[in-house]
């Protein structure tokens, strides 16, 4: 991978203490464990918000949580692109359709460390059910999905379980489910169920 704001020396521990005195004074807390494995998958949700954002901006900084995020590659041309890439961005196809998962395991097969953050909700808005491309990318790269969370209502955030993908996803997506279940963003009525 290359430099990014996590790694970039002095900025990477300025904003650490910022993030820091942000949640902080805003009075947020931050629970669990945050991710011990090279590869992973982390799932952001609720999304119900655009303060959900900042917010789990500001939490990834606090704990030095090296998390990229995949754009459209258009987001990646001059003059912005390698700030995209700074902030963590990675480029993705989004014209070829259906190859966003096999475009994200090989992100993964490239790399032997990556924290790919998705939001499968999609949208802020209530759809139907969550998009399943985080689980199949997280079965193709062979990576854990760890499921992180905000719940306006505590004004908590943090790390819950690691999912390992199996052979039910109809299983694994149920316990997603239910640990999701007790968790609510800022507009509980446009959180999207999982199934």
């Amino acid at each position: 991978m290359r430099l990014t704001v996590f790694n970039t020396p002095i900025i990477s521990y300025l904003l650490k203490a910022l993030a820091k005195m942000c949640l902080l004074i805003s009075g947020w807390k931050v629970e669990g464990n945050q991710p011990r494995v090279p590869r992973y998958i982390l799932v952001a949700a609720p999304h119900t918000s655009k303060w959900d954002f900042f917010i789990g901006m500001a939490v990834g900084l606090s704990h030095g949580i090296e998390a990229h995020w995949l754009g459209k590659s258009s987001l990646f041309r001059r003059p912005l692109g390698s700030v995209m890439r700074w902030l963590g961005g990675i480029p993705v196809d989004r014209d070829r359709r259906g190859s966003l998962v096999d475009q994200s395991i090989c992100c993964f097969k490239g790399n032997k460390q990556l924290g790919l953050i998705i939001c499968p909700e999609g949208t802020r808005s209530k759809g139907d059910r969550w998009r399943t491309g985080f689980y199949h990318i997280a079965r193709g790269a062979e990576v854990p999905i760890i499921l992180a969370y905000m719940d306006f209502r505590k004004k908590k955030a943090g790390f819950g379980p690691t999912i390992k993908p199996g052979c039910s996803m109809k299983k694994d997506l149920a316990e997603i489910q239910a640990f999701y279940d007790k968790k609510q963003g800022k507009h509980p009525n446009c959180f999207s169920p999982v199934l």
